[in-house]
């Protein structure tokens, strides 16, 4: 008699639960269903003799090799970048902290095209004396409201730097486009502009990454190796980036995968010319101008193995443990 309660006990605890889980069946099916309906819609546009007349295209091979050496350039910058910022952030509390959290995720909320535009307009429009007011005004500001002590003294001293630098290059009017070409870095509409576009919105992704790492790993190993003798900087070098490797592998992992899809910074400020500037993203656009949506439809396969393949690889490794 107990037994039989218990079980018509639990079936009624058990029941009231299928709704709910055919509810989210439902959804994950939905989502997972569209998503494979894209790429299916994809492979059925595909002209595979077409398909493979256009990879044999020597401008699509440039393609292909700009974005992967692009790509790569960018996520190595942007782990270079992320691992300094997001450790600032993740271990130090300051006045402005918040600011400057918020700031960094800027590039990702504004639209694409107004981060190729604002570039564009930056080396095309602004001269290095502005850029050095422009650096002092945010350093003033950073001073006075940044807090007190070493804070304080490291932006007072970049507002008086970047101060004088402005007076010095005012009696010049060239364009920062005109500088970094004298210097043989040309960067508007150059294959050196794909990385500069590609770069803010892959590294805010970067240092989300590298965030989410330094605020799991606890602040007590650095604590111990300075108890041993370490400083700071050897307690960060030989304690806390060994045991951020995974995030770090993960953080450019995220970073080449967004610059492989990056679209609108590029083609504004760097252009999609044949053979010089163009991009696997920038070709699906020029083939659809064209009117080659098979060709297109190809290129946008590959660019879809290629992300799946990036981040299958990379889990397959963190998952072993290589990349600790």
């Amino acid at each position: 008699m107990d037994q039989a309660k218990h079980k018509d006990n639990r079936i009624w605890r058990v029941r009231p639960e299928w709704p709910f889980l055919l509810f989210l069946v439902f959804v994950v099916a939905a989502y997972l269903g569209l998503l494979l309906l894209m790429v299916g819609a994809n492979v059925l546009t595909i002209s595979w003799d077409e398909a493979g007349e256009i990879l044999k295209d020597p401008d699509i091979q440039h393609s292909i090799k700009l974005t992967f050496v692009t790509c790569t350039v960018t996520a190595i910058l942007s782990v270079l970048v992320s691992v300094p910022v997001a450790y600032l952030l993740s271990r130090y509390q300051f006045r402005g902290r918040a600011l400057i959290d918020t700031l960094l995720d800027i590039p990702i909320l504004l639209p694409p095209l107004i981060v190729g535009l604002s570039l564009l307009i930056l080396f095309n429009r602004v001269s290095p004396s502005d850029c050095c007011w422009m650096l002092a005004g945010g350093f003033l500001l950073a001073a006075i409201f940044g807090g007190k002590g070493l804070v304080r003294n490291v932006t007072g001293g970049l507002v008086v730097l970047f101060g004088v630098g402005a007076m010095i290059l005012s009696v010049s009017e060239r364009s920062l486009e005109d500088v970094v070409s004298g210097v043989g870095l040309p960067m508007t509409f150059h294959p050196l502009g794909v990385v500069l576009a590609q770069f803010p919105v892959a590294a805010a992704f970067a240092v989300r990454t590298m965030r989410t790492t330094f605020d799991q790993i606890s602040p007590r190993y650095e604590e111990v190796a300075m108890t041993l003798g370490c400083n700071r900087g050897q307690a960060f070098t030989r304690v806390v980036l060994p045991l951020a490797g995974k995030g770090m592998v993960a953080a450019g992992t995220m970073a080449w995968a967004r610059a492989l899809g990056e679209f609108g910074p590029i083609l504004i400020f760097a252009g999609a010319t044949r053979g010089r500037t163009e991009v696997l993203a920038t070709s699906v656009f020029l083939e659809i101008n064209i009117g080659n949506l098979p060709g297109a439809a190809a290129l946008s396969l590959l660019m879809i193995l290629l992300a799946v393949t990036t981040l299958l690889v990379v889990r397959f490794f963190v998952g072993r443990g290589g990349a600790a």
